[in-house]
């Protein structure tokens, strides 16, 4: 079941046991749980029916304890174990009377109990006996990262959710910015809805003066920059990340570029031109771009500049000897090579 399945049916009361919901990609397991802790009881019956621990500070003895007691005055109580990885799970060894304790409760959750197990970043071990016996009494939900190439999607179709309208231009620009971490692009477009109306469409300039993106230099422009080579423009675009090191952070520049390298080369392999927006996962309007570049990167210079890519990535996080050279300078050294 995907988030939204679960979500419709916890609107409709179709309620189970215990869910443990995991997986690296936080976004759908906070919007699970938040909804949870939020409509499944009315604000009288959450005073004695609904319990929120954390994983760090709490126990299994004190989860499943929680989830044995029966509701007062209400037809379910609510149990929330949020951070569930930094709970100590226990051992699942032969004979012991701790895992057995917590064995039988997952074989046999209490039906007046909705127990959510909240494990985030990571996925649970599938080969765990607890794992198994949650799949048959309750439902699991793995919440696995979202492909690079899905981002411009995800965005269109989060704002049309929401009620509003962007353009292609806007959402690639986000996509490209605010790389794959789905709460963290999601908090940036809400913050931005709050100075939009539902009647405007989203455009990039709304996005760049919103988000903090700097119109004139931001990582997408540097693309561009260096697709037709403009060596002034990419060392404008170059001192101003320098000089804004925290806006513009080394880590998130080389991923995009090394991105937006690979989708290049990936053109050239391209047989049919035409399918070659579908193949990249951009938006159509982008496939001009990519031409240019094509002409003006080969193959071979498109391999060479993803090896500089990783070399200087490895550089940047102190694994390769860089000397006591800061990050500006580590880029525009980088993007000198990349142009010639």
């Amino acid at each position: 079941m995907t988030a939204a399945e679960i979500i419709k049916d916890l609107k409709s009361r179709k309620y189970k046991p215990v869910y443990l919901l995991h997986g690296e990609e936080s976004f759908y397991i906070d919007q699970v749980t938040d909804f949870i802790e939020d409509k499944l009881l009315s604000d009288a019956e959450k005073g004695f029916n609904q319990t929120v621990l954390y994983g760090k500070d709490t126990d299994m003895a004190t989860v499943l304890g929680a989830a044995k007691r029966y509701p007062m005055m209400a037809e379910y109580q609510v149990v929330i174990v949020k951070e569930a990885q930094d709970l100590k799970w226990g051992k699942e060894d032969a004979g012991s009377k701790e895992a057995e304790f917590v064995l039988n409760y997952f074989e046999k959750p209490l039906p007046s109990t909705v127990l959510v197990m909240a494990y985030k970043h990571a996925n649970f071990d599938k080969r765990k006996k607890i794992y198994k016996a949650i799949a048959k009494s309750g439902l699991i939900f793995q919440s696995d990262p979202i492909r690079d190439y899905k981002i411009v999607a995800w965005i269109e179709d989060f704002i049309r959710e929401k009620g509003y309208k962007v353009d292609q231009q806007a959402s690639a620009l986000m996509a490209e910015y605010l790389g794959t971490d789905l709460s963290k692009i999601a908090n940036e477009i809400e913050k931005l809805m709050l100075n939009v109306s539902k009647e405007t469409v989203i455009n990039a300039d709304l996005v760049q003066k919103n988000i903090g993106i700097s119109k004139e230099y931001n990582v997408f422009e540097l693309q561009k920059a260096l697709a037709i080579r403009d060596v002034l423009k990419c060392n404008k675009i170059i001192n101003y990340f320098a000089s804004n090191p925290k806006a513009n952070p080394m880590v998130m520049v080389l991923a995009n570029l090394g991105g937006y390298f690979t989708k290049l080369l990936k053109y050239h392999y391209v047989p049919n031109k035409a399918d070659a927006a579908s193949v990249l996962g951009v938006p159509p309007f982008f496939i001009k771009d990519y031409e240019v570049a094509a002409r003006n990167y080969q193959p071979g210079k498109v391999f060479q500049v993803i090896s500089l890519l990783r070399e200087y990535d490895l550089k940047s996080k102190g694994l390769e000897s860089s000397g006591n050279v800061g990050d500006g300078e580590l880029l525009k050294e980088l993007i000198f090579k990349v142009i010639h």
